[in-house]
């Protein structure tokens, strides 16, 4: 039998997980919820056989639910994988795990002592162009690591599919630094260990609600140095950056998808047969999740994981002091 999955959360990630949970065809959508009724209705549109829940206890009570899927609002997480793992269900989230750092300390605690399976959707924790990268570093390939580059600019915040999660715009849960830049402080982790914060910095607009524009921010793992910087606003393209700098072989991710190396001439292109799109990565991670259900080992992140990403990038967010 298929693992079953329940949708809690039905917004743009909600949306896109459903798609990729249909392609992989390993899993058994149970059933899906979001507080707001046109969600739903949108969803029982594009997908008719998928049951609306008439709850999220409902969702996540199913027999037929081995997991259940969050995908609501980061100050929601707790509340749900909390309902998720007292009914005994693995608990798959997306990030950022939350906002509050003590609420998710104790979530993290409660799940480890249930016992209960968790994961929190870092695709970076499954993906050829990061298995490529930790192969070369294994192996000496880049020789020294000299430091580590993190750049991220969008001229527009939410960008333009994310305009209706309106709550992506806010200094409270949203912000490009939790919603992109945390799934570089991932990665970071994942190939070095784990990170300190040595400095940073937060622009924020003048009013009290609005989520920052600009960050600086620099971190140390294990020696190696770390920069972190990010803005928004202004015309031109986005740019979503990292990169490895060695004394052998530099290497450098772009737009996701896009793995270069240099050995001190121009960068040339890495595994060209990775498609534009990350819905190759999306698969892997869906992979991954079979395999924990099963009991099987995998390289998913974490909710533990998820929690040192979130100190980090809460404690970056914190605005300078007057």
């Amino acid at each position: 039998m298929k693992p079953g999955i329940a949708f809690i959360g039905l917004g743009t990630m909600g949306h896109r997980m459903l798609t990729n949970v249909t392609k992989h065809e390993g899993f058994d959508i149970v059933c899906a919820w979001d507080p707001n009724r046109e969600a739903c209705e949108k969803v029982a549109q594009l997908y008719p056989d998928v049951r609306i829940a008439g709850n999220a206890a409902d969702a996540i009570s199913d027999e037929r639910t081995a997991i259940v899927y969050i995908a609501s609002p980061p100050a929601s997480h707790e509340l749900y994988a909390m309902m998720a793992a007292r009914a005994g269900k693995v608990v798959f989230c997306e990030k950022p795990l939350g906002v509050d750092v003590e609420e998710s300390s104790r979530m993290v605690e409660a799940l480890a002592e249930m016992g209960i399976a968790n994961v929190v959707n870092f695709p970076f924790a499954a993906t050829r162009a990061v298995e490529w990268m930790q192969d070369e570093l294994d192996n000496g390939r880049l020789g020294k690591v000299t430091g580590v580059e993190i750049r991220l600019h969008f001229s527009q915040w939410p960008r333009g599919w994310q305009v209706a999660a309106r709550w992506l715009s806010d200094r409270e849960e949203g912000g490009f630094v939790r919603e992109v830049a945390s799934h570089f402080v991932y990665l970071t982790e994942k190939l070095f260990g784990r990170a300190a914060l040595i400095g940073s910095t937060a622009t924020y607009p003048e009013d009290e609600t609005s989520c920052e524009t600009h960050v600086l921010a620099q971190l140390d793992c294990s020696g190696i140095p770390v920069a972190l910087t990010g803005g928004s606003g202004g015309v031109g393209p986005d740019v979503v950056q990292f990169t490895i700098w060695g004394t052998e072989k530099s290497c450098e991710l772009r737009t996701w998808t896009q793995l270069l190396a240099s050995d001190g001439g121009e960068w040339e292109r890495q595994l060209t047969d990775i498609p534009a799109d990350r819905r190759d990565g999306c698969l892997d991670t869906l992979d991954n999740l079979k395999r924990l259900v099963a009991g099987e080992p995998t390289s998913l992140a974490s909710f533990e994981d998820a929690l040192s990403v979130q100190r980090i990038v809460e404690d970056i967010l914190q605005p300078a002091p007057d």
